[in-house]
């Protein structure tokens, strides 16, 4: 197994409101998948989300950037069965080396804001990266639930509980961790989300895309129709934590405007952390594209054939992880997990030619992972947010976590964190025992 160190972290500050925070993870760990898309077990070992992360700002001007190196760690994927996206089935494909590179600026009162991004990154819609949710192994509706690593404008407005986001971008998924996007085709996709705060830590958004052409680079191929519905509580105290996600989405591929295909995911997941351990669960159901597989059991073609499209699946997915406290300071730390998923597929709708048991040789399936979580630095928790669009709470847990001991807030006084910085959320949670 690969094992690489993660990276350190700098934050400072300025009366002229600059700083600057980097925080760097790194999972290696070992899975097992029984069976597989080999219709056997097999065990592998990897090194996961190896990314660093910054953010930056000066005044109202602002930067984000994630490198993931996945590319270099996970060229043939990461082992995942009902995974699927980007060419890979049964494995999570590594994401780009440039995961997010983005500037802008923001505005923001004590009950408005405004900001305007651009560079790649997140399209506004759908929910969080899963890399910053509680579980190592990503959802079977990352493809479904999230637009990723396209060059994108986005525009963000926050006026007291209610957050509109309006984005376009190219609508070519990636083609590899070291290709770029497709700028010639930048402005023929755009996305929505409208997003309600009507509690201090929960959230409720809906959100609506037109993605032109994902799977084919040059165009001229399927177009998209997604919307999605989240729900989302995450709220931490002296020494809890208590979290709870929902999420539908739905991705409906057209041919000049006429259906063809729609898939559709219902997900719901949850933790609760007490002196630094995170009990998780998560429950999913979620439509599948089948194709025909290449040599490779874990390769489809790339972009897709006509005659290859086998019909959907449909995959019900159950994921429990323990994770014992962290070791270490508030700066680096390592926590150790355990994830187990039960998995079952049966035909979806159209069904097409897709039998579990000729595939796999089985209608339920299991994995088993085992790693270590290692992080240094400041932790940035949301990711697919910018600016206004960043929660006010998420700001306050991160004004919570880099106060001083024993210093509340003055009644009737607001402060920006040290290093925190306007529409960033920097630290996951106040008590760093159940921070991930």
């Amino acid at each position: 197994m690969l094992v690489t160190v993660a990276t350190l972290a700098v934050a400072r500050d300025s009366l002229r409101a600059q700083s600057v925070s980097v925080m760097a993870q790194a999972i290696p760990l070992v899975t097992r998948a029984d069976p597989t898309a080999t219709r056997s077990a097999l065990t592998e070992g990897y090194l996961s989300q190896p990314v660093v992360m910054t953010h930056a700002s000066w005044s109202s001007l602002r930067a984000v950037a994630t490198l993931d190196f996945e590319g270099l760690t996970l060229d043939r994927g990461e082992l995942s069965t009902g995974a699927s996206g980007e060419g890979y089935v049964d494995r999570r494909h590594p994401h780009a080396y440039v995961h997010e590179l983005l500037a802008g600026a923001e505005t923001q009162r004590k009950s408005w804001g405004a900001s305007l991004f651009a560079g790649r990154g997140f399209a506004p819609f759908g929910s969080d990266d899963p890399m910053m949710r509680p579980f190592e192994k990503y959802p079977t509706n990352h493809h479904l639930a999230q637009i990723l690593e396209r060059a994108v404008v986005v525009g963000a407005v926050r006026a007291g509980p209610a957050i509109a986001e309006f984005g376009t971008f190219d609508g070519d998924e990636t083609a590899g961790p070291a290709t770029a996007p497709n700028y010639s085709r930048f402005g023929d996709s755009w996305s929505s989300r409208l997003t309600l705060v009507p509690l201090a830590h929960a959230e409720l958004s809906a959100s609506l895309a037109n993605v032109t052409s994902p799977e084919v680079r040059v165009g001229n191929g399927l177009d998209q129709r997604k919307t999605s519905v989240v729900a989302r509580y995450s709220r931490d105290a002296a020494n809890s934590w208590r979290y709870a996600f929902l999420e539908w989405a739905r991705t409906t591929d057209r041919d000049r405007g006429a259906p063809v295909t729609t898939l559709t995911s219902w997900l719901g997941e949850g933790a609760l952390c007490r002196g630094g351990v995170v009990v998780s669960g998560r429950v999913e159901r979620t439509d599948r594209p089948e194709e025909e597989p290449l040599l490779d059991p874990f390769r489809s073609p790339r972009p897709p054939a006509d005659l290859s499209n086998l019909g959907v699946s449909r995959w019900t997915t159950l994921t429990a992880s323990l994770s014992p406290p962290r070791i270490g300071t508030s700066f680096a730390s390592a926590r150790p997990f355990i994830e187990v998923e039960h998995l079952s597929a049966k035909p979806g709708n159209p069904p097409g030619l897709f039998d579990a048991r000729l595939r796999y040789g089985a209608r339920t399936m299991w994995m088993l992972s085992v790693g270590v979580r290692l992080r240094a630095g400041q932790m940035h928790d949301r990711m697919g947010r910018y600016g206004a669009a960043v929660p006010l709470a998420a700001r306050s847990d991160s004004a919570n976590s880099n106060a001083m001991p024993g210093m509340p807030d003055m009644p009737g006084m607001s402060h920006e964190p040290r290093s925190a910085m306007p529409g960033m959320s920097m630290t996951h949670l106040a008590d760093t025992r159940c921070r991930l």
